[in-house]
This record gives structure tokens, sequence and C-alpha cells, in this order.
């Protein structure tokens, strides 16, 4: 006869250890996750923002008959480089999308008024890993296109940075440590655009308010304590070429993916320091800085990012309206201000400013802007 004590005892550490099992087989399953997804970081991030490794010439022969299909730069087809120091330049480097390129109408905005500004100018659109329009985007882009100097076209790293002082550095893998890989890939692109043609960057949150045909190297304060990189202009002569080298390779010697604004206003605030010889950027002047010109905020930010609201307020208007007069640009301070709402009619900066510099994408905008 067996014993009725050692049966109990059984019925109840059987069911411990089922349940043991069952939560070691979880926790076992769980840390494997972790460690496929942080061994897997690079893997994935490469496969989101540089999702095929071709060739502008490759590219284009696999994909041009689809619908919204965008042209290489420099393909062999095209062979249509921007004349050298003639070019304004935007960048969307956002990551890969089956449907093609998102376009919002602040960002389409952008891209006119800099063409409505500059007519003599070759304003380009530059799209990473997009090689197609969305249905969405397309009513923008047709707009966009109806200006003979706006150009869209699709880059490819992996032919962009040959012959430039980046092409042995690049790897898509530099991103896979990164925390913002968007901005880092348009911190990267914007100085190796201007490296390779010289010309002007421009940030998609941007308004153009006056021409910008007579500038040549030269960026603009965000404040008295930092230099921005939203807006940056590099000439083909001896001193553009100095600067666009020396952020080229401060990128490459020093590229940090932990911290936001390194690689960007970073990058040449640093350069400029060198260049000029001070720390100080009030001291950055035309003569110090051996004719590379640092604007005060007023140029291209006349409007800090604290105050960024300002934009969007009727009550406002005209000492924010009076504030921006003189300014080449505004800068609208997408991160902060994206969800702020614009009713199309409305009195409010930004909607005067819009309905000026960009009138046929904000009037085709829609109930908002």
């Amino acid at each position: 006869m067996g014993c009725p004590m050692k049966s109990t005892v059984t019925m109840m550490v059987r069911p411990m250890m089922r349940r043991d099992i069952a939560l070691g087989f979880c926790l076992g399953v769980l840390l494997y996750i972790v460690y496929f997804v942080v061994n897997n970081n690079s893997t994935w991030k490469e496969s989101l923002y540089f999702p095929e490794q071709h060739t502008s010439d490759e590219a284009s022969h696999i994909r041009r008959n689809e619908p919204g299909f965008i042209e290489p730069l420099l393909s062999t087809d095209v062979n249509e480089a921007p004349e050298e120091g003639k070019g304004i330049f935007f960048l969307e480097t956002s990551p890969f999308r089956e449907e093609g390129v998102s376009l919002t109408a602040r960002q389409a905005c952008a891209v006119e008024s800099a063409a409505r500004m500059n007519p003599t100018m070759q304003v380009y659109f530059l799209l990473l890993n997009q090689s197609k329009i969305s249905a969405k985007a397309q009513d923008f882009v047709n707009i966009l296109l109806s200006y003979e100097n706006i150009k869209i076209r699709q880059i490819f790293m992996k032919d962009y940075v040959k012959n430039t002082l980046l092409e042995k550095w690049w790897d898509p893998k530099i991103l896979s440590h990164s925390g913002w890989p968007t901005h880092h890939t348009s911190d990267i692109l914007r100085y190796l655009t201007l490296a390779k043609f010289g010309g002007i960057y421009l940030d998609l949150d941007v308004v153009v308010m006056k021409s910008l045909e007579h500038l040549t190297n030269f960026v603009g304060a965000e404040d008295w304590m930092n230099v921005a990189s939203g807006v940056l202009g590099f000439g083909i002569d001896d001193l553009g070429r100095r600067v666009a080298d020396a952020c080229l390779t401060e990128l490459k010697t020093d590229f940090r993916g932990d911290m936001w604004a390194y690689n960007g206003p970073g990058v040449i605030t640093r350069t400029l320091k060198k260049l000029c010889d001070t720390e100080h950027i009030r001291d950055m002047s035309k003569e110090r800085c051996h004719g590379f010109t640092v604007y005060p905020p007023s140029a291209f930010y006349p409007i800090s990012y604290p105050d960024w609201k300002l934009y969007f307020e009727a009550k406002s208007k005209n000492s924010t309206m009076q504030t921006i007069k003189d300014s080449f640009a505004i800068h609208t301070w997408n991160k902060l201000s994206s969800a702020g709402v614009i009713t199309v009619g409305s009195e409010v900066p930004y909607a005067l400013v819009a309905n000026e510099f960009c009138p046929k994408i904000y009037r085709h905008s829609g109930k908002f802007f």
C-alpha cells in the first residue's frame, strides 16, 4: 500500500515544476528576443534606411517602369550634375516606405519658396531611400515640377560618396548605433552634397523670403551661443572647398551616434572655431573668418525655438511680422511645431508668409496647411 503523504507531496510538486518550467521557458524566449534585437539592430537599421544597395544605374533599370518613378541623380541615363555653386539643395532622408515618398504641404512650401525667390538657381529635392512618389504626395510634386528650376531626384549612397573624402569611411553600419538615424543621415548628406557641388543647403522647415543668389560661404547663427546647420552655403572657391573638406574630415574622424546635434550644427561650429580662431560666435566676423560669413540670428532664425508658437498666433502677428520682415528666410522649428494647426486663410504669421512666398502649394493644401 502506497504512502498517502508521498502521494500528496508528489501532487503538490508536479504543478510547481510545470509552473517553473513554463516560467523558465518564457524567460528564455524573452532573453532571446532581447539578444536578437540588440545584436540585429545594425541589420534592421541598414535594411530600413538602405533597403537595396544598388548603384543608381541598377536601380534605374529595376524600377523605371514603376508608377511615380523618380530618376536617379548622376546616373549615366540622366548625367545632369548640378552646375557648381548654382544649386539649392533639400534632402529627404526618412526610412524606406513601400508607398513612396511622403511630402507635407509645409515641406513643399520650402521648396517652392526657394525656387520662386531664386529663379536663376536650380533647386534640387534629393530623396534617399525612395524610388517613387506616393499617391498622396503626387499633387504637391506636380505643383513643384511646374517650376522649370525644380528637379526631384533620388540618390544612392553607394555611388554618391564616390570620389569624396567619405568614400572609404562610409558604411551603413555607421548608423547602427545612432539614436537619430534620419537626422544623422541628413547631417552627413548636407555636408557631402555641398562638398560635391557647392551651393546652398536648406532644411525643409524653412520659407525663403529673399533671394539667396548672391550669398556664398555662409551660415546662420541660431543664437549667439550656437551656429546652426539648417542653412549652409559653401562656394566652389578655395575658401568654400577648404570649409567643406574640413567639415567632412570632422564627420569621419569624430562622428557620434549618441548625440543629436553633434554631427550637424556641431560640425560647422567646431570647424568655424578653428577657421576663425575663436570660441565665441559673436567674434566670428567675416574678416576674422577669412571671408566666411556667420549671419546673425535675424537672418535665418528671427524667431528662436522657445518662441516657435509666435508663427501660429494671430494676436501677435504685427510684432512677429515686423521681426521677420528683413530676414532672408524663416526657420519654423518643425520638430516642435509640426503638430501646430494652421487653417488656410487665417491671419497667423506662418500662413501670411506661406501665402506670399509659396502661393501655389499653400492654396492647394486643402483646409489646413
